[in-house]
């Protein structure tokens, strides 16, 4: 009886003395931030922040003659493309890839599309609106056609070529192209940040895949930075 005593109070001393164990928190994963970045010195003296590019101001008009800017697109993924109504090279081929993506995410409200005309001068709303009910995108809310220059604005086409650039998209016009502009066919992640996550080739299907994969890992890390913030 003493030997069992002493083996059962060795037992418990065991237990007692071991680390408790503790589940850690599973972290969220994260998809790079393309783009440049800046270091801040903080002013009091703390560790330096780091500051990711995010998309430039813009002020665009979409098929439904809404207005949208940056601030439309807070809180939400989205993915962003280059394209012309008239477009008889690549553009056919690019939105019926990112239809496949559209429609894998249609009833998400997390996340939006927006495909921007580089041929403003052509592209006017009304041009655009049949465009869309052309690929079946009835809910203007959901996949944004938009244009830079729907009110005929003399930089339109300048601006739109600036704003791919940032997007990390070539687009110029070119004579000796199919309809008469050059550019590739980049589909481009954005976060709820404004921040670019993701760059795909749109005329690869293994990374049209790939942005089909991306795309719930970002939208689990905003939903992430919400809880969190919401927590605090």
């Amino acid at each position: 009886m003493l030997l069992n005593r002493l083996l059962l109070l060795a037992g418990l001393a065991a237990i007692l003395a071991a680390p408790a164990c503790t589940e850690k928190p599973k972290e969220v994963a994260r998809l790079p931030i393309m783009g440049e970045r800046d270091v801040v010195p903080r002013a009091d003296g703390g560790p330096a922040d780091t500051v990711f590019a995010t998309v430039p101001r813009f002020r665009l008009i979409d098929q439904a003659g809404q207005t949208l800017t940056n601030q439309s697109f807070a809180g939400r993924a989205y993915v962003a493309d280059f394209f012309f109504a008239t477009c008889p090279g690549i553009c056919p081929k690019m939105q019926g890839e990112l239809l496949k993506v559209y429609h894998q995410f249609e009833k998400d409200p997390r996340v939006v599309f927006l495909s921007h005309t580089i041929d403003p001068a052509h592209d006017s709303i009304l041009v655009l609106k049949d465009y869309a009910q052309r690929l079946g995108i009835a809910d203007a809310s959901r996949w944004h056609f938009a244009t830079t220059g729907a009110h005929g604005e003399p930089t339109a086409r300048d601006t739109v070529f600036q704003l791919a650039r940032a997007y990390f998209t070539a687009a110029q016009p070119d004579k000796e192209a199919p309809g008469g502009f050059a550019h590739n066919g980049t589909f481009a992640l954005v976060d709820d940040q404004g921040h670019i996550r993701g760059l795909y080739d749109s005329l690869n299907p293994t990374e049209v895949a790939r942005l089909q994969k991306e795309l719930p890992v970002l939208l689990a890390e905003i939903d992430s930075r919400k809880a969190g913030t919401a927590g605090k």
